[in-house]
């Protein structure tokens, strides 16, 4: 299978601390990065450290994204709830509003959107769950997700310009989901390295059964996600990004 078609980027799940509880060390990672996907206070995050994680990206010339999630803080959003439809838009369009009101105020655009934890893989199995939440997104914004799902169809369906999504920091199983845990578990270096490279080089990743499977990313832009409340997160992404870099200079991308 052939590489990747586009230039790799790098997008992390961030502003995810509540108060005086931290998650992950963000003015370590946003510097790193190319894209941040901003909690907005379902899942994790306070108005505070909204304002906060907007202030750094735009310090750093990061593109911002919302990353609306469930409205479950105890569960950090990877626990799965039944809502409507009509449910799941409203939370989306509350979640990304209160975002905006930040990026508003510095003067900068709302560059993705990208959902949080179990939503996540709920939108990748159920078209009606994810076209639910894309129609909470406003017109021409893009939306991140996995290719090959039902989050591609949905927003195929609606018109979206869709960004398909690999992972650092997460394992896929052999029908290509993710392995979505409710606490992250560490990783070796060395296993980042070979699941990033993998991915880029070969549209295909290694499943948990042990099995390759294809990624169909097509001819989509294409970002790698870590995660900031993952164990040992900045050599992650750090071992992300040299694989990252490496791949777009050897291919002139």
């Amino acid at each position: 299978m052939p590489p990747i078609k586009h230039k790799a980027l790098i997008n992390v799940d961030l502003g995810e601390a509540y108060g005086n509880w931290a998650c992950g060390p963000d003015e370590e990672l946003i510097p790193l990065i190319d894209q941040a996907n901003i909690a907005c206070g379902f899942h994790a995050s306070d108005p505070l450290i909204m304002m906060q994680t907007v202030a750094l990206c735009k310090a750093h010339n990061v593109a911002i994204g919302a990353h609306p999630g469930l409205p479950d803080l105890q569960g950090f959003g990877r626990r799965e709830m039944k809502l409507s439809q009509a449910e799941l838009t409203a939370i989306t369009i509350y979640q990304i509003g209160a975002l905006q009101a930040f990026l508003d105020r510095e003067k900068l655009p709302l560059h993705h959107v990208k959902p949080h934890g179990v939503l996540y893989g709920m939108m990748c199995r159920d078209y009606d769950v994810a076209r639910a939440v894309w129609e909470g997104v406003p017109p021409g914004v893009p939306v991140f997700g996995l290719a090959g799902t039902e989050m591609e169809r949905a927003a195929k369906d609606l018109g979206q310009v869709f960004w398909a999504e690999m992972y650092g920091d997460v394992k896929y199983d052999k029908d290509g989901m993710l392995v979505i845990d409710r606490k992250k578990k560490p990783w070796k270096k060395e296993d980042v390295e070979k699941h990033v490279v993998q991915q880029l080089m070969t549209e295909s990743v290694t499943a948990t059964d042990g099995s390759t499977v294809h990624l169909p990313v097509q001819d989509y832009p294409i970002s790698i996600c870590c995660h900031s409340d993952s164990p040992g997160c900045v050599e992650i992404i750090t071992t992300t990004k040299k694989a990252v870099d490496k791949f777009n200079k050897e291919h002139n991308r």
